[in-house]
């Protein structure tokens, strides 16, 4: 049996704990830093990341390259974020698997694709494109997905499976977008993890959300729920690969102690798990 990969645990950085993290960076092994806030950054942007990646081992995440386009990734948007991974030398980095631009104009947010082989295809495409910029490993990142596109030929983790196969990148498992799609959608995920390709994990992100509407909601402003934990437990034992766990929390950030526990609670899960 393959010896697992080293699983670090961390954080995705905010501005507003840059203190904090600095004074318990013993305790955070990686962090995640969103590629858009760097992308034409002021000089002290610029020597905010640069005290960063002195201090922590880091990966990008991107929010805006729209992987998804059937018309193409922006070049102007692409030489940028290839100018900042060319910067940090990260041993990864990610963007999602959803779409935020489409005739040319930007719809604001990650919008999910219908899963059709036409979609899968149309990303394969634009990850071809994206790697004669960035030679850099990618990972893609499962969305939330509120509703599903009318026209699907498949499901989500038939979709995934797909994307993955045709692109050769391996998968950010976003774990609670994985239960909110499950418990939205009326799937038992539990009873269909056979059917993801959790050997292909490279990062996790975990995060808390909440109910509006009747619906979940992927709104890191909560802590990770037990549901999430467990849900955890269960797929880090099929996913021998996976390198990193990151924390998200974007609202109501609590004492920072409180993330440095969840990181920690994360650390131990994947201790006893792996």
């Amino acid at each position: 049996m393959a010896t697992p990969a080293e699983l670090r645990a961390g954080l995705g950085y905010r501005p507003q704990f840059c203190a904090d993290l600095f004074a318990n960076r013993e305790k955070i092994e990686i962090v995640e830093v969103i590629a858009d806030h760097y992308l034409d950054a002021s000089r002290e942007k610029r020597a905010e990341l640069d005290l960063l990646a002195d201090h922590f081992p880091i990966v990008p995440h991107g929010l805006d390259l729209s992987l998804g386009s059937a018309e193409g990734v922006d070049p102007s948007y692409l030489r940028k974020l290839a100018r900042l991974v060319a910067r940090l030398d990260p041993p990864w980095w990610s963007e999602h698997l959803a779409f935020t631009r489409a005739g040319g104009i930007s719809i604001g947010h990650l919008a999910a694709l219908p899963y059709t082989q036409e979609a899968a295809e149309a990303v394969a495409r634009n990850v071809e494109t994206v790697r004669r910029a960035i030679p850099t490993p990618l990972i893609l990142e499962n969305p939330t997905v509120i509703a599903l596109v009318p026209g699907c030929e498949m499901d989500e983790a038939g979709f995934l499976t797909r994307v993955l196969e045709l692109t050769g990148c391996g998968w950010l498992c976003d774990v609670t977008n994985l239960y909110t799609n499950a418990v939205n959608q009326g799937v038992d995920l539990e009873a269909e993890l056979d059917r993801w390709p959790f050997e292909r994990v490279v990062q996790f992100h975990i995060a808390g959300g909440r109910r509006l509407r009747g619906l979940l909601m992927d709104s890191h402003d909560a802590p990770a729920p037990p549901e999430i934990w467990s849900l955890l437990e269960k797929i880090l034992p099929r996913a021998p690969n996976a390198r990193a766990m990151v924390l998200e929390r974007d609202e109501n950030l609590p004492p920072f102690g409180d993330l440095v526990e969840e990181v920690a609670h994360a650390r131990a899960i994947g201790r006893l798990c792996r």
